[in-house]
């Protein structure tokens, strides 16, 4: 197999359960629509519980100093903030959110947000950069293929929910991995278990934001804080023993 066949096969989950769900979506009432929403946004608050966990791995914990993890995450998300406002990915993805629904969708009042939502819900978590790196690095797609089937479901409920604006977040989540996939084929193997946990549980953050804007609870910008997973495996080389 090549480099980048792995992403290729996410990129046809989300669009297949995307056409699924739009199917069925105009089939099911409102009421039924929101009450998936919020379906969603409970178990994206799992989801970020069982990443935010990461905390506490042992292989975090004793490659840093006392207190180390939860100052990792902290700086981490800090520098995100204020690179991705300095940024403003938040307002670029919306922009090309709504670029693509004045070509697609004109009418579709839930597009940008469905398009927004889920590109990001697609992009957060170790699976979309672990994946992708052990793609470009030829040690198989097992990651990836697991990825896509959760996405694959995911996208059936949220294209329910949101419409067709959840088929087109293939964009930014190809473009997104395809990144990481090329950046592990000229750096090889980048990432120790002590990084890839900081940057789970930095992830698992940014989750728990996508749940809160999904239950109506508040409204993160949560775009803005997504290069605090870069940062996260740099912070963590300032903490460790």
């Amino acid at each position: 197999m090549f480099p980048g066949v792995g992403t290729i096969i996410n990129i046809t989950a989300i669009i297949a359960g995307a056409i699924l769900g739009r199917l069925g979506g105009n089939r099911i009432p409102e009421r039924t629509r929101s009450l998936i929403t919020d379906v969603l946004g409970f178990i994206t608050l799992i989801s970020a519980a069982a990443a935010i966990k990461e905390l506490w791995d042992d292989e975090f914990v004793g490659s840093t100093v006392q207190g180390g993890p939860i100052l990792v995450v902290l700086i981490s998300l800090i520098l995100g903030a204020i690179l991705g406002s300095w940024i403003n990915l938040d307002l670029r993805l919306t922009q090309m959110g709504e670029g693509l629904k004045r070509r697609f969708a004109k009418d579709d009042n839930s597009f940008v947000e469905g398009f927004v939502t889920a590109s990001l819900l697609f992009v957060i978590g170790p699976l979309a950069i672990l994946g992708s790196i052990s793609d470009g690095m030829n040690k198989g797609i097992e990651q990836l293929l697991l990825k896509s089937s959760l996405d694959f479901f995911a996208a059936i409920a949220f294209s329910a929910a949101f419409g067709l604006g959840v088929l087109l977040s293939f964009l930014p989540v190809g473009i997104y991995q395809g990144s990481w996939t090329i950046i592990a084929i000229y750096l090889g193997n980048i990432l120790s278990d002590a990084q890839v946990s900081a940057m789970t549980a930095v992830g698992g953050v940014l989750l728990l934001g996508i749940g809160f804007k999904l239950l109506n609870i508040r409204s993160v910008s949560v775009g803005n804080l997504l290069p605090a997973l870069v940062f996260a495996p740099i912070v963590l080389l300032l903490f460790q023993n």
